[in-house]
């Protein structure tokens, strides 16, 4: 079943407000971004591939703490193999690119989901820009890169379960804190605000647990027309929500 139509993000007001320390985007809507054009699928990535740019630039300058980015789901492995191909050789662009302005702007990268699986020389130049990056101090960019918040929250079952089992870990003991403890955001802030785009309504296996307590944020805008003014405008609307986190 299609989902309905999500509203057209709201003007930025430009009043101060909170900003959220944690953003997190599912970027969706390269596909049908090439398609409205009459280009290859690979052209709406190349131009998503853009929009990330942009966010990341403008996020920092806003004071956002960590940047989440879904670019690789654990269910994209079902795309066509030239499309897959061709969205390793965009990351490996993408890294090669980023890199210097990353430690240009203090800017430190990480990436959840099991990204070991794939090909080699991506895991090594993600490792490599990892920690390459780790001792700047700037904002935190979180690439979800073969993520799957199911997958993820069997893993920290599969660990607690070890740790019981093997007496490092009471049973009495197990608690929200040692779930977080071991979820791939675990050293990241709490998640504030849930942006995605495209008008699909639904989170698609990710940050199931992180997202309890965020403000989601569903706009029409596609990925690759996403930018710094977009961004703005959700940040605005985050900050006149009230959040109660369950109180009154």
């Amino acid at each position: 079943m299609s989902s309905a139509p999500a509203p057209a993000i709201p003007p930025a007001g430009g009043g101060a407000g909170p900003v959220p320390r944690h953003v997190a985007i599912i970027m969706d809507g390269n596909g049908r971004w090439a398609k409205r054009r009459h280009l290859p699928h690979l052209a709406g990535h190349r131009q998503g591939a853009e929009a990330v740019r942009k966010t990341i630039e403008a996020a920092a300058e806003m004071g956002i703490e960590a940047l989440t980015l879904y670019a690789f789901s654990s269910e994209n492995w079902r795309r066509p193999e030239d499309e897959i191909s061709g969205l390793m050789s965009l990351l490996k662009h993408f890294l090669r690119m980023e890199l210097g302005r990353f430690h240009k702007n203090g800017l430190r990268l990480q990436v959840i989901g099991d990204y070991r699986c794939f090909p080699a020389d991506v895991v090594d130049m993600l490792d490599d820009a990892v920690a390459h990056t780790a001792p700047n101090s700037g904002m935190i960019v979180a690439l979800a890169l073969n993520y799957g918040s199911q997958r993820e929250l069997t893993e920290v079952a599969r660990s607690i379960a070890l740790d019981v089992r093997d007496g490092r870990l009471r049973a009495e003991d197990i608690d929200e804190r040692a779930i977080e403890a071991r979820l791939d955001t675990a050293s990241l802030p709490p998640l504030d605000l849930l942006i995605r785009t495209s008008g699909e309504v639904r989170l698609s296996n990710f940050l199931l647990w992180q997202a309890a307590y965020a403000e989601f944020l569903f706009i029409d805008t596609l990925w690759p027309d996403f930018d710094g003014e977009t961004l703005a405008a959700a940040l605005d609307v985050f900050a006149r929500r009230e959040r109660r986190f369950g109180g009154r």
